[in-house]
Order: C-alpha cells, then structure tokens, then sequence
C-alpha cells in the first residue's frame, strides 16, 4: 500500500481543504487516515463501519477487546451514539469540551461491538485542535482513532512518528505538525452512579473534582490490571508506550534518584549495554558520560508530559538498550506522566 502524507496548515486548515477533503473521502470508503489531535496522532476509521473498525486493529497490531475512542466535532453528535446523557457528564462537557477529555457512555445500538471493544459503553471527545474538527465535519461521521502507532509503542506527537510505524500499513498520514500537549486524553467513566477517573491526562483529577466534587480512581490508573480483566477504556490492560529498550524508572528524593541511576547506568555500561538516561532540566549536568534525554523541567510538568513520548521514541532511533528515567510525584499531571512511564517501563520501578 502507498501511504499519502500530505501538510496542512495547522493554525488554518481550510487553506487546505482539499487534503482535508481527500482525507474524508478515504474514511468514506472504510480506508484508515492518520490525523493530528491536540493530545496525540489518531489513526481514524468510519467509527460506525464494524469492517473499518476492524482495519485500524489489524494495521496496529491491536487487541480487539481494547476499546476505541468516538471523535465527535459538535455536541449535537453525541446524542445519537450514547443512550444518555447522565448529568455528571454534561457538567464536564460544559467545562472541558472541545478538549484533552474522553467520557464514557452507555452505547446506543448504532455503535458496534467492533469500536466498543465489546462492551456495552463507548469512549467519546470533542478534539479542539482545528484540523481534527475540520476533517470530522467534512466526513460526516465520527470517527474511531486510537493512537497512530504500532501497538505497545509509544504514542505519536509528529506525522514522523506515524510515518515510521505505519508508513505502507494506513492509507493516508495528515502532517499537522506536533500535538499540543503530547499525553493522550484524560478518560473519564459517566456511564455510572460516580464519575471514576480510568486514563490520567492534561485535565487532571483537581480538575474534575473542582467541577464534581466526588470522582473516583480506578485502581489501573495506578496498578497494571491482572488477567482475565477487560479494560473498560484504551490503553488500561496491555503494555504500551514502550521502545525497544528495557526501560527502569528510579524514584525518590532527587539527589538519591541520581545517584542510583548513575550507579546503574555505570553498571549497563560496563556490561557492554547502550545506555540512555531519561532526566529533566534541573538534573541533566549531573551524569555525566552518558547519553542524557532531556526530558522537561519539575518546575513546568507540562512540558514533560509533551516530550514523554518523544523521548521514548529517541531511544530506539539512538540505538539505546538500556534507559534509566528519573521517577514524578504522582499528582495532578504528575498522575498522568507517571502513569505512561511505568507502562512504558513494564512497571519496573526502584524507589531509592
């Protein structure tokens, strides 16, 4: 298959609306388009087309029972897909929407058990970013789009990232330029009683308490899930965001952080192992003779949370066999960084 890969212009899309009308007409006829979002790249199908669906699977290497996310461009678009909307929800779209948020819903029959992962509730966002929202209203439909990655990698932030995965696989990569905020959205379930936090991202569990009140965590947020356990929501079940390396994350007071992964890397070293260290602005000069990605500063989380994936993805264009990442506090976007990196890592975690 030949991949087209086409630019458009971020801040004004319509300049290229004939891109953007390719691309619907690729989606129209059950092909797969890659797409900029302001959270990650999404690999996007007709959400509503069960064939379609089942491509994006296929070109990603993903499990079937892991469920995908509906994106919608108006909220008027909501109402047929969900079997209602419950309160608690209406109240986040109000505050979040367009936005870095997925709510969970009671799925109305139209969508298929393809996009739900099986289950009877549906994953749905408004995006903000301008080209999503574009390429959804000229489509007509919404669209159903994972991350544009190879299953298990780490998740996208450039056209470059989707073309090295997925270049011969998809038919069509829309080149945005890089995603805002570089973590994948924050997912909330609304389909019950509470509200429970199942993806940490950029709107953090502050800011949804600060507009519920009561909102729980599900223990995957924190913990990977056993066995036999369904993810209600993407990303929650297998490893993901991981690169070729073996990745250990060293957590703790900042100076004994250091010095552990420095007496580690010394040994990886040693051992004839390509060693990476996965550190931030404030630490960076402290190790010395090793290949040091900078990942972001403890002062500005967010800028962290845009260069995870990034980096992680650095590792394996730099060859690297063996990366050592320094460890967050886990609160608010910290809840978010952490929660990728410990996938990333196969929750291989020292705390020093």
């Amino acid at each position: 298959m030949d991949t087209i890969i086409s630019k458009v212009d971020f801040a004004e899309p319509l300049k290229d609306i004939d891109v953007i009308e390719k691309a619907a007409e690729i989606l129209q006829s059950g092909g797969l388009v890659a797409f900029p979002t302001e959270t990650v790249y999404g690999l996007g199908a007709n959400g509503l087309n069960a064939e379609a669906v089942k491509d994006i699977y296929k070109a990603k290497g993903r499990p079937s029972d892991n469920p995908l996310i509906l994106h919608i461009s108006d909220i008027e678009e909501l109402k047929p897909l969900v079997k209602e909307v419950p309160e608690n929800a209406k109240k986040l779209i109000k505050a979040f929407w367009p936005g870095p948020l997925t709510l969970i819903f009671k799925k109305a029959d139209i969508v298929p058990y393809a996009t739900s992962g099986g289950l009877e509730t549906v994953a749905i966002r408004f995006p903000e970013n301008k080209v999503a929202n574009l390429l959804i209203k000229t489509a007509k439909m919404p669209i159903a789009a994972p991350s544009a990655n190879t299953s298990g990698r780490p998740s996208p932030t450039r056209a470059s990232h989707v073309e090295y995965d997925l270049k011969g696989k998809i038919d069509m990569i829309i080149d945005g330029g890089s995603c805002e905020f570089g973590l994948e959205s924050t997912i909330v379930d609304v389909s019950g009683d509470v509200p429970c936090l199942l993806r940490p991202g950029s709107i953090t569990l502050g800011m949804l308490r600060d507009v519920l009140g009561e909102v729980t965590v599900d223990k995957a947020v924190v913990t990977k899930l056993s066995a036999g356990e369904l993810p209600k929501a993407p990303g929650m079940k297998y490893t993901h965001y991981s690169p070729s390396a073996d990745v250990v994350i060293v957590r703790g007071n900042v100076d004994n952080t250091v010095s552990k992964i420095t007496e580690l890397a010394e040994k990886s070293k040693a051992e004839g192992y390509r060693t990476g260290i996965i550190a931030t602005e404030e630490t960076k000069d402290r190790y010395q003779g090793f290949e040091v990605l900078v990942i972001g500063s403890r002062q500005h989380p967010e800028t962290i949370a845009a260069n995870l994936f990034k980096m992680l993805r650095k590792c394996d264009y730099h060859n690297i066999q063996k990366v050592y990442a320094e460890g967050f506090e886990e609160t608010e976007l910290g809840l978010a960084i952490m929660n990728r990196l410990k996938k990333a890592a196969g929750y291989s975690i020292i705390d020093v």
